[in-house]
């Protein structure tokens, strides 16, 4: 009955079946209550899918009589108020998904002791609310994934955490926790994702060199401070590292360049300064780098030519063979969107049957703001993503002309610098970009003609440099960029701007830069120095882990 188009409230036969265990009708619009009946009719189900519909209810306490009831699936339904406590003394449930309704209220302390027996609790998209960091739990050798994600929890992290040493899968994101991490973290020894971003945490983050199979970590959008030192220097294993939106210090450690498997650096946002950390040029995993709006300096190394900047497919999964789990075949992929963001989707199975696959999961995932939007990017769309941000920080000199050798890479942002030069003509070998950004910087000479052959490419953007000469060609994707790819460039000339390339009509290169400078047009970086005032311009770059489009200011 999964996907049946099956509409309007659910109508049963009177007559109980007793061979039934398993009962999917997933991925319909069914509507309104779950019948009284319901749990009567079909005493000895072990699972129990109804995802997807448009249940609006409370959660039936009779679901506790189902005595063989192993794996309930609720989700993405119109379910309120909160969860019974009769659903509490189940002795039988190893996994729960409540995940995308409208429950609310405080959580019982009874959901908590079932924890002991649970293998997997999903209760992410609600509206629960409340401290849970002095609810006492025994510890458990079973749970393996919780997810408590987008909730308005509050307090400090769970004491009891700590204790469950087979978690592989831990989400408290989007609540309001507060407070410090506590170095009993580093208990969790079997623990592969872990984000706690988009909360109120503070302090440091503690080092932890015994995480072996940590492949994510999200931790972005909090109030995190220090250096970070050794913070994971041992992690191995570690895919994603997410440490935007924080208030970290000090130079970008050496320890970063040890971690084999990286594909994901995102530092966006903090107080790094110092040079442009070379090391990271040894990671050739990396697919997607942001170390935009922080204080880095010097050149934009030529050696991260060197790297690929291949997509890779561990971005957005997880083995999962250690716990049984296998691949997750629904993920919602908006093939429309094309530029990158992680969220977090950790695939794998609860049930041994194949097509069941969709009921355990936790998703990588993660924003990327382009084109002027912010997109989310998860599941096979993420595999296919590589992207470079350096805007926002204090890089200067020229651009390597070798970063024309990025053939794989599908944006660029170099914006809000210092960079001189010109633009290297070997950006024409960059087939597979959609998104190009050298604003706010002191480039000059012409633009490149052979930029046209960059037939993939759908945002440009040289905006407030010193470029000059005729514009490439309106041919393939330049025919499509209007006069705001190429404003504070007085000395351009061509179509689409209102200036024709004879020297009759051409303002004189002094007069021209005189008026940029008395203007303010000229030099415009971010952040400000102390002492500017008059913030007027904003300008879009791409951002990994905010959940709105981040403006990068600069003054005039």
């Amino acid at each position: 009955m999964i996907d049946s188009s099956i509409a309007g409230p659910l109508t049963l036969s009177p007559h109980p079946n007793l061979k039934l265990s398993v009962l999917d009708i997933s991925n319909n619009r069914i509507q309104h209550e779950i019948p009284r009946n319901f749990c009567s009719l079909f005493p000895y189900v072990e699972f129990l899918i109804m995802s997807k519909n448009a249940f609006k209810t409370t959660i039936p306490l009779c679901f506790s009589s189902m005595q063989r009831l192993e794996r309930l699936d609720l989700s993405h339904n119109n379910l309120f108020g909160g969860i019974p406590e009769e659903l509490a003394m189940s002795t039988s449930l190893l996994r729960i998904r409540l995940s995308n309704n409208s429950l609310s209220g405080k959580i019982i302390p009874a959901i908590f002791h079932l924890i002991g027996s649970l293998e997997a609790l999903y209760l992410d998209g609600n509206k629960f609310e409340g401290d849970i960091s002095d609810v006492s739990t025994i510890s458990s050798k079973s749970l393996q994934v919780l997810d408590l994600s987008n909730n308005r929890f509050s307090g400090k992290l769970p004491r009891w955490l700590w204790n469950h040493t087979d978690l592989w899968v831990l989400d408290l994101s989007k609540n309001r926790f507060e407070g410090f991490i506590p170095m009993e973290l580093c208990n969790l020894v079997s623990l592969e994702f872990l984000d706690l971003s988009l909360n109120h945490l503070s302090g440091t983050i503690p080092s932890c060199s015994n995480l072996q199979m940590m492949k994510h970590v999200h931790l972005a959008n909090n109030r995190l401070s220090g250096t970070l030192s050794k913070a994971l220097c041992k992690c191995s294993s570690l895919v994603t590292l997410d440490f935007s939106e924080n208030n970290l210090t000090g130079r970008i450690p050496g320890w970063i360049s040890t971690l084999p498997a990286l594909s994901v650096l995102l530092l966006k946002a903090n107080q790094f300064h110092g040079e442009f950390p070379l090391h990271l040029c040894r990671l050739q995993s990396l697919s997607i780098l942001d170390l935009s709006q922080n204080k880095l300096s010097g050149h934009v190394p030529s050696c991260l030519s060197n790297l690929t900047f291949k997509p890779k497919s561990e971005k957005s999964h997880i083995n999962s063979a250690n716990y049984g789990f296998g691949s997750f075949d629904h993920v919602l992929v908006d093939m429309g969107l094309t530029i990158y963001n992680l969220t977090k989707d950790y695939m794998g199975s609860v049930f041994p049957l194949r097509k069941y696959d969709h009921f355990t999961f936790a998703e990588e995932k993660i924003e990327f703001s382009t084109k002027g939007a912010t997109y989310t990017y998860k599941g096979n769309i993420l595999d296919l993503l590589s992207a470079i941000d350096l805007s926002c920080n204090q890089l200067t000199g020229i651009i390597p002309p070798g970063l024309g050798n990025l053939s794989e890479i599908r944006g660029l942002n170099l914006s809000h610098n210092n960079l001189t030069g010109p633009i290297p003509s070997t950006f024409s070998k960059l087939k597979q970009i959609e998104s190009l950004d050298l604003s706010y910087n002191h480039l000059n000479g012409r633009i490149p003609p052979q930029l046209t052959e960059m037939n993939a490419l759908e945002v440009f953007n040289v905006t407030r440099n010193n470029l000059s000469g005729p514009l490439p060609d309106r041919k393939a994707q330049f025919g499509t960029f209007d006069e705001s790819s190429y404003e504070g460039n007085p000395l351009l000339c061509g179509l689409p701007l209102n200036k024709s390339c004879n020297h009759g009509d051409s303002r004189g290169t002094s007069s021209a830069l005189a008026s940029e400078e008395e203007h303010g047009l000229l030099g415009m970086g971010c952040p400000a120095s102390e002492g500017t005032s008059n913030p007027a311009l904003v300008h879009l770059f791409w951002t990994p882990s905010s959940r709105s489009i981040d403006l990068c200011p600069f003054f005039v």
